[in-house]
């Protein structure tokens, strides 16, 4: 129990520092203080602060848990392509946001929307679509909450109850410290979890005897062999997750994120030291994970390797029940976990486990982003705060963090996938298919406000079908199971990580279609007036 007290001890610290924050804090109530830390943060803290915003359960426990199962190619698919694509779009996109929103004094990007379009409502349908589509981002934190303190305390603490505990605090600190507070923990949880990748390596390498020995036995077993290679997936689904890291720059968090930067200089260090931060994330969260597929000497890990090995032999002559049961046993979700416990000491397993734990809450500037939406894109867009004064749109962003914070957790308790399959088939895919709607409005002067309605249509259209369909096909034990097929090629098909279309993840077929309609819906809608082109042209 001793790893379970240090990680209470840096729950107990997070909390600590949004109240802190929200004594700091006193005496300027106002809207922009709250949402966005007066657009005052420094370079240090606005740079990690950013990327700890980006990397959450998914960059940690995620991509470890897909490594298990899947190999290295769990870098190639995420990691490579982001440490990329996220830096340029911060530097192209990033970059605009802050200077149009010093300029009119944007808080959130459906302001800008509503203004860059001279659009009322529709700005409240885009508020409504991004909302659905984060929900699932702090879902996962939830699940990385519950999955990280039924892991440190040995299953003293069930999922339910870890998932509601972090819940609150996140929840306690987002509502006492606003932007500020929640910038100050993620810099500490960011530099938590760089020293995290680092110090794991060493420790669990050592008890492993060598990573030499740990791979050459994943070489030599027919089995094992392909997690080292990419021969497992095909070119067309591997070239599916270069669309995903286009979601970066769409999300809100990171979108107000980048309005709290107190100069245009601090994105210079970010966009540089960035896709550095990144591979140290990465790099061991995914070679760990792999690993662990030699780590026989790990109870838990050995019970997991045995349940996907009976997955493989007799997954599609077993029970539903029973296959669930064992695609639950065999998840990865908390291997690096696992790890930890198993070659740590006790008193370096309890400090690691607190590093995976601030990945976990990451989750926060989720939460806080949406917050601000509602109260800034909402409340105060139908009139809420010229009737009821700003104090009152402060505690009704309060109100929201709280509402918010019960209705993912409830979720997390009934949600059945992993980490990795969750935040890909559903967050990242909906922001990368959305991400056509800023860089029309920010880059291209004849966009509309009905090509922004279409677009944001398309897309909850399309990933609510992806959800109906997931829900009523059941994943299969092998191959993907084709559902729609024309002329021997299959146009749908549902795999045991989600559905595909022609063979590509659903990000592929949304993102282009979002690209057509914004352009075929502009060119035949009437343009926004020339005052207001004049405005960001």
């Amino acid at each position: 129990m001793i790893q379970a007290a240090v990680v209470f001890a840096y729950l107990a610290i997070a909390l600590y520092i949004g109240i802190f924050a929200f004594r700091s804090s006193r005496g300027r109530a106002d809207a922009e203080d709250y949402f966005l830390a007066g657009r005052s943060l420094g370079p240090a803290v606005f740079l990690l602060s950013l990327f700890g915003a980006n990397m959450t359960a998914f960059s940690i426990l995620g991509a470890s848990g897909h490594a298990f199962a899947n190999g290295i190619i769990t870098f190639g698919l995420m990691a490579s392509s982001s440490a990329l694509v996220i830096p340029l779009s911060l530097l192209v996109i990033g970059t605009r946001l802050w200077a149009l929103g010093r300029r009119h004094g944007f808080i959130t990007p459906v302001q800008m929307f509503r203004d860059r379009w001279e659009c009322g409502h529709i700005g409240t349908v885009i508020f409504a679509v991004q909302a659905v589509l984060l929900v699932p981002y702090i879902i996962i934190a939830v699940m990385g909450g519950g999955t990280t303190l039924a892991a440190v305390s040995g299953g003293a603490i069930p999922f339910w109850l870890g998932g509601a505990i972090v819940s609150l605090v996140v929840m306690g600190y987002v509502f006492f410290g606003g932007m500020r507070g929640t910038a100050w923990v993620n810099t500490l949880q960011t530099v938590l979890f760089l020293l995290f990748g680092t110090i794991a390596v060493v420790v669990i390498g050592a008890g492993m005897g060598g990573f030499s020995a740990a791979m050459e036995s994943l070489a030599s077993s027919a089995a094992t062999a392909p997690l080292l290679t990419r021969e497992r997936f095909a070119p067309l689904y591997f070239f599916s997750y270069t669309f995903i890291p286009l979601s970066s720059i769409a999300f809100p968090h990171i979108g107000i994120f980048c309005l709290t930067a107190q100069r245009l200089g601090h994105f210079r260090k970010t966009v540089i030291i960035y896709p550095i931060a990144m591979l140290a994330i990465w790099l061991p969260s995914v070679f760990l994970g792999l690993a662990a597929n030699a780590a026989h000497d790990v109870p838990a890990i050995e019970s997991k390797l045995e349940a996907r090995a009976e997955l493989a032999s007799g997954g599609a002559a077993l029970a539903p029940v029973e296959r669930d049961r064992l695609r639950v046993q065999a998840g990865g979700d908390d291997v690096i976990l696992r790890l930890v416990d198993g070659y740590a000491p006790v008193w370096l397993a309890a400090i690691l486990g607190a590093c995976v734990m601030a990945a976990v809450m990451a989750s926060d500037s989720q939460i806080l982003a949406l917050s601000t939406m509602f109260t800034e894109d909402v409340f105060t867009f139908y009139g809420g705060t010229a009737r009821f004064g700003p104090n009152v749109q402060v505690q009704m962003g309060r109100l929201f963090v709280v509402l918010l914070t019960l209705v993912a957790y409830a979720i997390a308790l009934r949600v059945p996938q992993s980490i990795f399959d969750l935040a890909s088939q559903f967050a990242f895919a909906g922001y990368s298919a959305l991400a056509p709607l800023l860089v029309a409005a920010l880059f291209w002067r004849r966009s509309t406000k009905w090509g922004a309605l279409a677009v944001v249509i398309w897309v909850a259209a399309g990933i609510a079908a992806v959800a109906a369909i997931q829900m009523h096909v059941p994943a299969p034990v092998g191959p993907p199971t084709v559902l729609w097929e024309v002329g021997g090629l299959a146009v749908a098909s549902r795999a045991a990580a989600g559905l595909l279309v022609f063979n590509l993840l659903p990000v592929v077929p949304l993102t282009v279609g979002s690209v057509l309609l914004m352009w075929l819906v502009s060119i035949a809608t009437p343009a926004p007036g020339p005052r207001t082109l004049a405005r960001y042209f």
